[in-house]
């Protein structure tokens, strides 16, 4: 398989294995779109990584495959390519990219998805397809520039350039920048924290965020306020609260 989900204490690792630069062909893609469902509908997966290995996250589409294609093919596959990763971003779980080596292209898009990206000090980061005569496909053009700006996002699209992970870090493209060999167990144990945190509050917390993104400042309040009401139906607000009255505020565990 090209794409596996591990499970273990409540994290999920979605991991890319497509020697050498796991290209991003339609098989990965609809795989990748599989594992993400069967992420978002699995109770013991309560917060997902997204890893490539130690060398490489993903260098991008399969270009040789997308070569074959005419537009009548692409016409056809250009949906799905975009909900392979839509179904990745739409976990409604805590998500992190363990981001090493190359993220180029798709493999830039996927990390996209993600909540947070950790990259290592060695990752490479960029969205190359205008070299191609393209532009991305994947959701490149839209969550590029919701997460660092119109003109950072248009500078890197239009030029196709490759940033190293200082620079990322400085752009806003990943969040945390931590040595090659420590990208995934910092990645896992920031997974792991959430995992043990009240799952419907993060879920809500996660939603209200993306949606408030997506629409109006009106709409996303009315999906705020709709969550803050409805979590206060829960069981983990029940133990959030009675413990922080019991035992101070950070000692809550919920199930």
């Amino acid at each position: 398989m090209t794409v596996t989900l591990e499970v273990a204490e409540g994290v999920g690792t979605l991991r890319l294995d497509r020697p050498p630069m796991n290209a991003l062909d339609v098989a990965t893609q609809d795989r990748l779109k599989e594992l993400a469902e069967e992420a978002t509908r699995r109770d013991d997966v309560r917060a997902v990584v997204i890893y490539g290995g130690e060398k490489v996250f993903a260098a991008g589409a399969d270009i040789k495959e997308m070569q074959a294609m005419d537009h009548t093919a692409m016409v056809l596959r250009a949906r799905g390519l975009q909900d392979s990763f839509t179904a990745v971003a739409r976990i409604p779980k805590p998500v992190v990219a363990a981001v090493t080596g190359y993220a180029l292209g798709g493999g830039c898009e996927l990390a996209l998805c993600a909540d947070i990206r950790i990259a290592a000090d060695n990752a490479k980061l960029g969205q190359p397809e205008i070299l191609l005569g393209l532009i991305p496909g994947a959701g490149g053009t839209q969550r590029l520039s919701r997460l660092i700006g119109p003109s950072k996002a248009k500078d890197l699209i239009f030029t196709g350039r490759m940033v190293k992970a200082d620079e990322a870090l400085t752009l806003g493209l990943v969040d945390r920048v931590v040595p090659a060999a420590d990208v995934y167990a910092e990645a896992h144990a920031w997974a792991a924290k959430l995992a043990q945190g009240p799952a419907i509050a993060l879920r809500a917390a996660k939603e209200a965020i993306d949606t408030g993104l997506e629409t109006d400042i009106e709409t996303g309040l009315a999906v705020e306020r709709n969550w803050f009401a409805g979590l206060f139906a829960t069981e983990d607000r029940e133990r959030g609260m009675r413990s922080f009255v019991e035992e101070g505020p950070g000692k809550a565990k919920f199930l």
